[in-house]
């Protein structure tokens, strides 16, 4: 199995903007966690991040103005921002499949099975586990490393990609530990 991990609209608009999930600053030390190890393994970090144009996007009618191409509210938390070993997809709906190179992305680097973080789990996570269940990737959510803007919706959102995608429900420490028996020892890479 050859995993990646999905890095989902950790901005500042989703963590500490307007926009921003109540639990989501709780879930940036665990996603920083796997992103170490994802790396220290050579599994390929990708960042889906939600860029939109400031007039003509149709998430701005439900919305208002959020995560605007090139402004700070659109940037990747500090501490979680990619490194140059890493992949960035913009994308400008809830599922980073729609309309963005993802899935050839993901393709060409062998990937079978997404390892899904982020915010948030009921909106832009949820969305993104049904585009990779449609193309017949494995889903993966560490339970730990999601969040939305209420516990219910977090709650609802994880239920829903498990009964209805297959995804495999973990939390980040048991997620680490399977891989680190899975994959054996870290290989010497540039990720390192």
């Amino acid at each position: 199995m050859r995993y990646a991990v999905l890095v989902i609209d950790m901005l500042e608009e989703f963590v500490r903007g307007r926009l921003k999930a109540e639990a989501a600053e709780a879930i940036v030390p665990q996603i920083a966690t796997l992103l170490a190890f994802a790396r220290s393994y050579g599994i390929p970090v990708v960042y889906a991040v939600d860029s939109h144009y400031p007039k003509v996007d149709r998430e701005l009618e439900l919305w208002g103005p959020h995560a605007i191409r090139g402004s700070p509210e659109a940037r990747v938390v500090e501490e979680l921002k990619p490194l140059e070993t890493d992949y960035v997809v913009y994308k400008r709906r809830y599922d980073a499949f729609f309309e963005t190179d993802l899935d050839l992305l993901l393709r060409e680097l062998k990937v079978d099975a997404v390892i899904l973080t982020g915010i948030h789990t009921h909106i832009c996570v949820q969305q993104t586990a049904a585009g990779a269940f449609y193309r017949g990737y494995r889903v993966v959510v560490p339970v730990d490393c999601v969040a939305a803007a209420t516990k219910e919706w977090h709650e609802r959102g994880l239920e829903y990609m498990r009964a209805f995608f297959g995804a495999e429900l973990t939390t980040s420490d048991q997620l680490i530990e399977r891989l680190k028996r899975e994959l054996g020892a870290p290989p010497a890479s540039q990720y390192m």
